[in-house]
C-alpha cells in the first residue's frame, strides 16, 4: 500500500523539523509518533512503526529498512541515525501496514528502568491533605508490569483494593549520568500516556508501607498509544489530563499542577543511577483516585478505564 507524500508528511507535522532548539528538544527535532507493533497473526514479532493520522496505518520501518532493530529500545539506543531513517521511510509513503492488520504493543517493552514519581500533583496533595512535597519521591515498578494501551488489567488474588492513577510518561532517548536540568529535555525521547495501576492493600498496610509490592503487578502499567517525540508537543508541561472509568471522568487536571517537571526530574533521578535509552518515567497522577473517595471506589471485573492527555492520545484497558 502506498500513501501520498503529501499526506504523509500533513500528518501530525511528520518529519518537520521544530523552530525550536533541537539541542534542547531531544533527538533530532523531528515531529514523530513512534509505536511498537505487531501484524495480526504474528503475535511475537514486534516491529517499530510511525503512526499516521486519520487511520492511515503505521509505516513499518524495518520493512523499509532490514537494518533498523524490532524493537523501540534498541531504535533509540541507534540514536540520530535511527531518526533519520524514520523520516527516509516517511517520505517515501511506502511499507504503511493498515491498521485494521495492526495491534499496538506499548512504546517500549522490557525497559532498564521503570522510574514513578509520588506526589507530584499540587492539586492530588491538596486532596488528601498532604504537604508538598521539597524533593522527588522517587519509587518503581518491574518492567513486567508494562503492558499494552488496549490490552487488559488483570485483578490480583491478592487484593481488593485496585485503583487508576491516570500519568503523563517520558521514555530516556540518550545515555546520561549527573545531567543538567537546563539540558534534561535533549535526553528525552518522547511522551506518552501510563495508568499507574495500584494495589491500595499493598500499597498503603501492607509490606511494611513500601509501595512497590502494591504498584507492580502484571498487567499495572499500562502504556501508549505511542511514543510521541518531544518535539512534537508544544509544552508537556501545559496539557489536559484525565481519566474514565466505564464512561465517568474520575480524573481531570492539567499537567501544569506538576510539583516537579520533566527536566528537573531527569536531573534528579540522573544523580543516582545512569539512564538509558528506553527507560520509562512515569510523572505523578493529578486528584480523582479511588482510595481518596467517600466512600473509596476500587476497580472490578467488567470495568473499562480510559487514560487520556492532550497531544498525546488516550489508551483504554478492560479490567478483567
Amino acid at each position: 500500500m502506498r500513501l501520498p507524500i503529501r499526506s504523509l508528511l500533513s500528518s501530525w507535522r511528520l518529519g518537520k523539523r521544530s523552530s525550536t532548539d533541537t539541542g534542547r528538544r531531544g533527538l533530532s527535532g523531528v515531529t514523530m509518533r513512534l509505536v511498537q507493533f505487531c501484524r495480526q497473526g504474528e503475535e511475537g514479532a514486534i516491529r517499530v512503526g510511525v503512526q499516521l493520522d486519520a487511520g492511515q496505518g503505521v509505516v513499518d520501518l524495518k520493512h523499509f529498512d532490514s537494518a533498523l532493530p524490532s524493537t523501540m529500545r534498541e531504535f533509540l539506543q541507534m540514536g540520530e541515525r535511527a531518526m533519520e531513517q524514520a523520516q527516509r521511510a516517511l517520505s517515501s509513503g511506502q511499507c504503511v501496514v493498515p491498521l485494521s492488520e495492526v495491534r499496538l504493543l506499548p512504546p517500549v517493552t522490557a525497559p532498564e528502568k521503570v522510574v514513578c514519581v509520588g506526589m507530584n500533583y499540587r492539586d492530588h496533595c491538596l486532596e488528601q491533605n498532604a504537604p508538598i512535597p521539597k524533593e522527588p519521591i522517587i519509587f518503581s515498578k518491574f518492567p513486567s508490569a508494562i503492558t499494552g494501551p488496549y490490552d487488559d488489567i488483570t485483578l490480583p488474588e491478592e487484593s481488593e483494593e485496585v485503583d487508576w492513577e491516570v500519568e503523563l510518561a517520558f521514555v530516556i532517548g540518550r545515555k546520561g549520568r549527573h545531567i543538567k536540568e537546563e539540558e534534561a529535555l535533549s535526553y528525552v525521547a518522547g511522551f506518552t500516556v501510563a495508568n499507574d495501576v495500584s494495589a491500595r492493600d499493598w500499597q498503603m498496610r501492607r509490606n511494611g508501607k513500601q509501595w512497590l509490592l502494591g504498584k507492580t503487578f502484571d498487567s499495572f502499567c499500562p502504556l501508549g498509544p505511542a511514543l510521541v517525540t518531544t518535539a512534537a508537543i508544544k509544552d508537556p508541561h501545559s496539557l489536559g489530563i484525565c481519566c474514565r472509568v466505564n464512561g465517568i471522568t474520575v480524573q481531570d487536571s492539567n499537567t501544569n499542577q506538576m510539583i516537579f517537571r520533566t527536566e528537573k526530574l531527569v536531573a534528579w533521578v540522573s544523580q543516582f543511577v545512569t539512564l538509558s535509552p528506553g527507560d520509562v518515567f512515569l510523572t505523578g497522577t493529578p486528584p480523582g483516585v479511588g482510595v481518596f473517595r467517600k466512600p473509596p471506589v476500587f476497580l472490578k471485573k467488567g470495568d473499562v478505564v480510559e487514560c487520556k492527555i492532550d497531544e498525546i492520545g488516550l489508551i483504554r484497558n478492560a479490567v478483567v
